[in-house]
């Protein structure tokens, strides 16, 4: 439901529906108003609102949330992506989302460029085999030792994974996942008492290039959403985050 609501199309729908119904009944201002609604529907339709809605996201990371030199010893956590299938076995990679396998290039990556530590791969899913462990064997194909890999396959949502890591790990912990996602990670990871640090995988975001920057592209369409979605699911897991405290 959450992806009709959030999505750039929809809203053209509704502005199209309203403008219809009180454009000949409607004031000067209103018309206005209208005018700068659909504007900016289309805006974000194009690769250039969509990605500079996207830099917004993912420069939400706070300042002493970025990982430094002296880091280089703490745990990493992987937060897995998702799945794009029922795996069928435990090495069924295929069923990965294109999320999974770059986060976790991006936490081998990391794990190889400091001391061996303890990574984490976090993520459940609804099937049998759960995301962690399908990530969990493809990084013991990389390279990662089984002695030092870790599996939370409880957690279906991000808030889940940060919860279900409470005191199971030092304060101080890397941790790994897209840049779009990482400001809403860093709020789970600090409700759930860690002191993160975010490292980013990989970034939605393309610099300008050419025309067709300025032109509606289904693909624009869905980074827009993307980035709205984790807008909001930022402002929810701070809202939670809050509620936590007071209780």
């Amino acid at each position: 439901m959450h992806h009709l609501l959030l999505s750039p199309m929809t809203w053209a729908l509704l502005w199209m529906a309203v403008a219809w119904m009180s454009w000949r009944r409607g004031r000067a201002w209103w018309r206005v108003v209208l005018v700068a609604a659909g504007l900016a529907i289309v805006l974000l339709c194009t690769p250039l609102g969509a990605n500079a809605l996207i830099r917004v996201v993912e420069s939400h990371v706070p300042t002493d949330a970025r990982c430094g030199a002296g880091d280089a010893g703490a745990p990493i956590v992987v937060l897995s992506g998702g799945l794009a299938d029922e795996p069928r076995a435990q090495d069924d990679y295929i069923a990965l989302m294109p999320a999974s396998w770059r986060r976790l290039r991006g936490g081998v990556a990391l794990w190889r460029s400091g001391p061996p530590v303890p990574m984490v791969i976090a993520g459940g899913g609804p099937f049998a085999i759960k995301e962690a462990t399908v990530l969990s064997r493809l990084a013991q194909d990389w390279g990662i030792p089984a002695t030092l890999l870790r599996e939370e396959t409880q957690s279906t949502t991000t808030w889940e994974s940060a919860m279900a890591l409470r005191g199971t790990l030092p304060a101080r912990v890397r941790v790994v996942s897209s840049a779009t996602h990482l400001p809403r990670a860093v709020v789970a990871f600090r409700a759930a008492g860690f002191t993160p640090c975010a490292v980013a995988s990989d970034s939605a975001f393309v610099p300008m290039g050419s025309a067709g920057y300025f032109m509606p592209q289904l693909s624009a369409m869905q980074k827009t959403q993307l980035a709205l979605y984790e807008l909001a699911g930022t402002v929810s897991y701070r809202w939670k985050a809050g509620r936590s405290k007071a209780e």
